[in-house]
């Protein structure tokens, strides 16, 4: 049974009912932080999710909508696409231990100690998981006269440093929780002022990982408050993977990326179904927005701690390995239960989250409860997961066209829980349990080689400056499809990709592509003499080709890209060094050759 501290709401079934009830001041983190519905690009928005937005946000929301519904061609700026942090850590989810969903305060160097025992004897150590991290309450409430963080002398009685050296010695790293505010969400001391000789502190400790918390931050700007703390970790000179734990609030995955290494998206997790369900949907329609380094987090997991079967509990984990999320357990691992341990300890499922490829899974499709979600791996395989939200048993079933594989003349299909394997010519389907969740690991094999246009191809992700990037049109700057048919100085074109910078499109090669070409320009129907663009072709985060800078009227580039070997090609169009007034920018014919 979780424990609840003396003072706080309990974390279970609290994620729909708090949003009402937080202020920026005296916040407490059992009580659910607000999981808003991402809606940084309205196809983001799932249809008919319940709105976990405060009544400030969704006033904020408004506003902007309204403007940006108002807007046209007049001058606008935007930032350029954000990088992910530079400092080599986190370059595939992390993976560990926090006390916090199964101890609450009640943290203590033994059980830290006892916890990187069990990491090892359990087998999990190897498995991959390798941070333990101590949550909240670790600290007195107040500092020293030297203006420092004292660890509570009972709870930890030789200090962080001794339990750092031990959790070190076993072959593990250590993390530790503060809050970018006044105070922590239980009451003890924050970082908020003091982030340099807080981050020197957990250095000369050898603390290897932050997570930084939102509450009592006193109503400054969230963005501001954490990029603080990235350049006081940086001014240490030791590595620490940097955790915001900012609730998503302030939407982190716009701005989180050169920030830090994980955000969380959403409001804590309850050990519940239903809990987990909200978060699931609030995370998965962010996968554009994770990358090697870079990652959305929705949030610690709960296997083990009672409030879900097995099955629930294997979803939990097939869900948030699909989504290339952290993987943190969060229960009591010096009596984990065999079951429990299996969970945790499923290699392929890990090795799915662990892909060095590092994309997230996108949801190909959502229907009567029934979820099919897909994600590329390193090498040319697939991973697909079936979904089964309802109570009742139902068959899901896909295609590998749909799933985003290449055309192949059949498909190896192996079952990461039952390790079952099967071929199938196209159709990937399976009987999935009430709450039950099927991964299967797909392979192609005899694949058809040929030329294929990029608009007839399933993209991993993509943002666009105005309105949605659209396929075998101009861009129209609001709806899907109110675009043109793509011309360039005069020259139309039957297929192709029309955008309006800044935007990017990702898609999933696998390794088995030869050469990308298009013809590039500003479309005809901004005038000649206006919009300024340039053309950037990317493999695996490597500028393959740019081009000079394009405006109106001026004839098409003709790109020709070698991409042997690249497992993921991206598409970018930058504003050209000004604005991005008129950047109606077009692929046309943009296309691949693959084996």
């Amino acid at each position: 049974m979780k424990r609840t501290v003396v003072g706080r709401v309990s974390k279970p079934a609290a994620l729909l009912r708090d949003a009402q009830a937080r202020t920026s001041r005296g916040c407490r983190r059992s009580t659910a932080k607000p999981g808003p519905t991402p809606s940084s690009a309205p196809a983001m928005h799932a249809p008919g999710r319940r709105s976990l937005r405060t009544p400030a946000l969704s006033h904020a929301l408004a506003a902007f909508m309204l403007a940006l519904a108002a807007a046209t061609l007049t001058a606008v700026t935007r930032p350029a696409p954000a990088l992910a942090l530079d400092n080599g850590l986190a370059r595939t989810p992390p993976m560990g231990w926090n006390d916090w969903n199964a101890f609450g305060c009640n943290v203590s160097d033994s059980l830290v100690r006892a916890t990187a025992d069990a990491f090892v004897s359990a087998g999990l150590r190897d498995a991959g998981y390798t941070y333990v991290n101590i949550d909240d309450c670790w600290m007195t409430r107040t500092r020293n006269a030297q203006g420092n963080l004292v660890p509570d002398p009972v709870k930890f009685p030789n200090g962080i440093k001794a339990v750092a050296d031990y959790v070190h010695s076993r072959g593990l790293k250590i993390g530790i929780y503060e809050s970018a505010g006044t105070a922590t969400c239980a009451g003890f001391a924050g970082s908020l002022d003091h982030e340099q000789a807080d981050a020197n502190l957990w250095a000369s400790w050898g603390i290897d990982y932050l997570k930084y918390d939102n509450c009592n931050n006193q109503g400054r700007p969230a963005q501001q408050r954490y990029t603080t703390m990235r350049d006081a970790l940086a001014a240490t000179g030791r590595p620490m993977v940097y955790s915001i734990t900012e609730w998503g609030q302030n939407q982190p995955w716009l701005w989180a990326q050169p920030v830090g290494n994980l955000w969380r998206t959403t409001g804590d997790i309850g050990d519940s179904f239903g809990s987990m369900l909200v978060i699931f949907k609030a995370n998965a329609p962010l996968a554009q927005y994770a990358k090697p380094g870079a990652w959305n987090d929705p949030d610690m997991l709960e296997i083990g701690n009672g409030g879900m079967t097995d099955t629930e509990y294997r979803t939990h984990f097939s869900l948030w390995a699909m989504m290339a999320a952290p993987l943190l357990i969060g229960s009591d691992l010096r009596n984990a239960s065999s079951a429990t341990l299996t969970i945790l300890r499923n290699r392929d499922i890990i090795a799915v989250d662990q892909d060095a490829l590092g994309v997230q899974a996108r949801e190909v499709s959502v229907s009567g409860g029934r979820h099919v979600l897909s994600r590329p791996l390193s090498g040319g395989d697939y991973a697909v997961a079936l979904f089964n939200e309802s109570a009742s048993t139902q068959t899901i079933s896909t295609t590998a066209a749909a799933a985003g594989l290449p055309a192949a003349s059949s498909y190896g299909l192996r079952n990461l829980w039952t390790g079952a394997t099967s071929s199938t010519t196209g159709t990937i389907s399976a009987s999935v349990p009430g709450h039950g969740t099927v991964v299967y690991r797909v392979t192609p094999s005899g694949t058809s080689g040929g030329t294929t246009y990029i608009s007839d191809m399933t993209w991993q992700g993509s943002t666009n400056g105005w309105g949605p990037a659209e396929r075998d049109r101009s861009n129209g700057e609001q709806g899907a499809a109110d675009g043109h048919t793509i011309t360039i100085a005069g020259v139309t074109y039957a297929k192709g990709v029309g955008v309006h910078a800044a935007g990017t499109i990702d898609v999933a090669l696998g390794g088995r592509c030869s050469t990308f070409a298009a013809e590039v320009g500003v479309d005809a129907e901004v005038g000649s003499g206006r919009g300024t663009v340039t053309f950037s072709v990317l493999g695996d985060g490597t500028t393959l080709a740019t081009t000079p800078v394009k405006t109106g009227g001026q004839a098409a580039t003709s790109l020709n890209v070698n991409v042997s070997g690249r497992n993921v090609l991206r598409l970018a169009v930058g504003n050209g060094g000004d604005n991005i007034n008129y950047d109606h920018a077009d692929w046309a014919n943009a296309r691949v050759t693959c084996q």
